[in-house]
């Protein structure tokens, strides 16, 4: 039975699959410590939905196996891999204008992954009834669902958390999307993998904002990953600069990891590839009106933050580069409707001026 799922999991695309209870996961204590601390930021639904986290019988009852499935999103090196936390930029606007370019996480730089992930975990549901030979209960989720889906992949063998808190694999690195299958199949389990970090300390000290205050904790309400998409309000004044030219997640501690030495590109996502997002035009991004941001992100993970939400980070990476260029496109920005636009905007305005980086 196992080995026709992964064969068939393989088959739809998937670079890993492996197998573990439905029982509760053992860091249940961590996340009860975690949310006490706050450190989840304004991501109540965490906090909400603790209880079916803890315990997967709320989520699935009769749950007696997960199946846990990882694609790699590795580009063999293509990628431009971090932010820039200090950027040149040009004194004054010249024709050809010297082009300020935004990064987006790499994950982000496909079709929407819950999307594409999602309709091969459709198929392999259907497929687990058919090797079944009777009707079992299966829930899929993919990054969306309460389940501790980076525990229940350590435990089934997939790989192991890090001190960044993010799983690494040992074959795919720290590039890869989790997707998992509760059902109440009961299915063997595979052996869990132990974690390989040892003494290396790199994704700690790649972090821009200081976030992973110590081996495996992380204060989300400093990642700059939190503050580009989950946060919905202002970004704090203090941890502006940090964020540099990032307008959509980072990835500066996955990038440390020397694991990545051993990514290997998968075949799941290639051909969802977006290459118009790995060095968008700020400038012109600053300038989408609601159709276009909706026209130019639609059917990526980048709506989500909403326009608001984008040219909020956008200006703050202006502000950052120090692009002269962009004050005219800034101070137009400071009369958007939008208050969380004008307010970043008006940050950046300041922020480049003082720089002395105006137009001759």
């Amino acid at each position: 039975m196992k080995a026709a799922l992964r064969q068939r999991a393989l088959e739809l695309g998937f670079d890993d699959c492996r197998f573990t209870t439905a029982a509760a996961p053992a860091s249940t204590g961590q996340l009860r410590k975690w949310l006490a601390e706050k450190h989840h930021g304004e991501m109540t639904w965490l906090e909400r939905n603790a209880p079916k986290r803890i315990d997967p019988q709320k989520v699935l009852p009769g749950a007696k196996s997960v199946i846990c499935l990882a694609a790699s999103y590795e580009a063999s090196g293509k990628w431009q891999v971090t932010g820039d936390k200090k950027l040149p930029a040009p004194d004054s606007c010249h024709s050809p204008r010297v082009i300020s370019h935004g990064v987006i996480a790499r994950y982000a730089r496909f079709a929407d992954y819950h999307d594409v992930l999602g309709e091969r975990l459709k198929t392999l549901v259907d497929f687990i009834d058919q090797v079944a030979g009777r009707k079992v209960r299966s829930l899929w989720y993919v990054d969306t669902g309460p389940v501790l889906e980076r525990d229940f992949a350590q435990r089934a063998g997939l790989g192991f958390v890090g001190k960044h808190t993010n799983l690494i694999s040992r074959r795919f690195g720290n590039w890869i999307f989790l997707a998992e299958i509760l059902t109440t199949l009961e299915l063997e389990p595979d052996a869990p993998e132990q974690n390989h970090c040892g003494k290396c300390t790199r994704c700690i000290t790649a972090c821009p904002t200081n976030a992973i205050t110590a081996p495996f904790q992380l204060d989300a309400r400093k990642c700059i990953s939190y503050l580009t998409i989950e946060l919905k309000g202002s970004i704090p004044v203090e941890l502006r600069p940090a964020i540099g030219n990032r307008i959509y997640g980072c990835d500066d501690c996955l990038a440390a990891c020397p694991w990545n030495r051993f990514a290997r590109e998968g075949n799941l996502m290639q051909p969802h590839a977006r290459k118009d997002l790995e060095q968008p035009d700020l400038i012109e991004l600053l300038q989408l009106d609601e159709a276009g941001f909706k026209s130019r992100f639609a059917g990526t993970p980048i709506l989500r933050t909403k326009r608001r939400g984008l040219l909020r980070n956008v200006c703050v990476a202006l502000g950052n580069t120090g692009d002269a260029c962009a004050l005219p496109h800034l101070q137009k920005a400071a009369a958007d409707p939008e208050p969380l636009i004008a307010e970043h905007a008006h940050w950046a305005i300041t922020r480049v001026s003082r720089a002395g980086r105006q137009p001759s």
